[in-house]
């Protein structure tokens, strides 16, 4: 089964925005993406409902960012993009007739729950502030680095 890859494709976008001058166009991002400028703009259709990101027109138009990184969290943007499912494990039936798949069935779905509730609280709890810092901090550290505004 193939990855859902809109957060972290996402993620990589506002990143890269936040360190670019002016708008970045569909075409550009779908080049650093390598997918098709069609994809991108359905998928940065949900950033800019959400009010993260904000779409100019005409020459020199693009994507750009319309939002404060600090208030923006790893959670927020996962919203944003769809709330993709975050684990692919599943029961096989909704309604088993087996006793004892019904007992696997809670308990796996017990054990999911309880994942899924600490991932989305560890999402809520990282701003792409933070992340920005830390990309900072750590490009700072590269030797003969070139202006980080380079996608």
């Amino acid at each position: 089964m193939r990855s859902d890859s809109r957060l972290s494709r996402m993620l990589h976008v506002l990143l890269h925005m936040a360190r670019h001058e002016g708008p970045m166009t569909s075409e550009v991002i779908a080049t650093m993406l390598r997918t098709n400028p069609v994809v991108v703009r359905r998928t940065m259709a949900g950033l800019r409902d959400a009010g993260y990101v904000r779409s100019e027109k005409g020459h020199g138009g693009g994507w750009v960012l319309a939002c404060d990184f600090d208030r923006i969290s790893l959670l927020d943007v996962h919203r944003a993009v769809g709330g993709p499912q975050l684990f692919a494990i599943g029961a096989e039936s909704d309604k088993p007739h087996c006793l004892v798949e019904k007992l696997v069935n809670e308990a796996v779905a017990d054990a999911l729950g309880e994942a899924e509730a600490l991932l989305l609280a560890r999402f809520g709890s990282v701003s792409l502030g933070a992340l920005a810092r830390d990309f900072d901090a750590r490009y700072a550290c590269l030797p003969q680095a070139p202006p980080a505004s380079s996608p």
